[in-house]
């Protein structure tokens, strides 16, 4: 079974299938965000844009550089990037958490395993780690200690994106099987953030799955009604759903449009060959 996952970027823009690199944007996401508003040193206050240094600055350039490489597959020159960042702040979390990624996502998963685990001993307490632990974990399927990390990021009092957490939870338990599961997690990330459309897609499939087609319908036109999120898995969600309700007009029209748009895309073929169940 393929699930459906974004790049969780701040625009939310990309759906992207879930395997191979984009396995890892989901966290990687995590860790550009997970240094906004932490306290300054030796301060209870909120860490804001005059507390950061020079070298804050360059640093956090550098990790934003790195993303953007990781985001493309570009792993040798993201590791360059996170290793300039370094030298500029050797105990910088959010770059130590991407290098960790990059090395994941490079098939390093010893010096990855090593470097998430660090990063949690250093800083039990940090959410960002420990759902890029979690989402390592899943990709490993190693369903049980990831689904305990991702519980553990969730309980953090200070942890500012438990919407994030609970797609990728979601998006776990369904591919361990667990669709009910992945249902209720899906459902509480929509709660806290209706407007991600990664969110919406990964729950329409998991209800299309669970034949609660009347329901997956809705979430999956949320993301077809908006031009900006449309690609060619979120027209063949939707396509799915409509074939199995019975509405052939509407799957002949949702075709036309992915062969339209997205001609060349591995759902386009599908369509051709009618294979709907892959």
């Amino acid at each position: 079974m393929k699930q459906i996952l974004a790049h969780l970027s701040s625009s939310h823009r990309r759906a992207v299938s879930l395997g191979g690199l984009v396995l890892g944007l989901l966290a990687a996401a995590s860790v550009l965000q997970g240094c906004a508003s932490a306290a300054a040193p030796g301060s209870t206050d909120i860490r804001t844009e005059s507390d950061r240094s020079d070298a804050d600055r360059r640093a956090a350039v550098r990790i934003e550089l790195a993303g953007g490489y990781f985001s493309r597959g570009q792993y040798s020159t993201a590791l360059d990037e996170i290793k300039l960042a370094l030298s500029l702040k050797p105990e910088m979390r959010e770059a130590i958490n991407m290098r960790n990624l990059v090395y994941a996502a490079m098939g390093e998963t010893a010096l990855a395993e090593e470097g998430f685990k660090r990063a949690i001993a250093t800083g039990p307490h940090d959410g960002d780690s420990l759902h890029n632990y979690a989402w390592y974990l899943c990709q490993q399927e190693r369903w049980g200690q990831s689904f305990a990390l991702f519980d553990q990021a969730l309980a953090e009092p200070s942890y500012r994106s438990p919407s994030r957490t609970q797609l990728a939870r979601g998006v776990c338990e369904a591919r361990s099987g667990a669709l009910d599961k992945a249902e209720r997690s899906l459902s509480k990330a929509f709660e806290l953030e209706p407007g991600n459309p990664a969110i919406s897609l990964n729950l329409a499939e998991v209800l299309l799955r669970l034949n609660q087609l009347e329901r997956a319908r809705f979430y999956a036109r949320r993301v077809n009604a908006q031009a900006e999120y449309v690609n060619a898995q979120s027209l063949w969600v939707e396509l799915r759903i409509e074939r199995k309700l019975g509405n052939s007009a509407n799957v002949e029209e949702l075709g036309q449009q992915l062969r339209r748009k997205f001609a060349d895309a591995s759902e386009a073929q599908k369509f051709r060959d009618g294979r709907f169940e892959e």
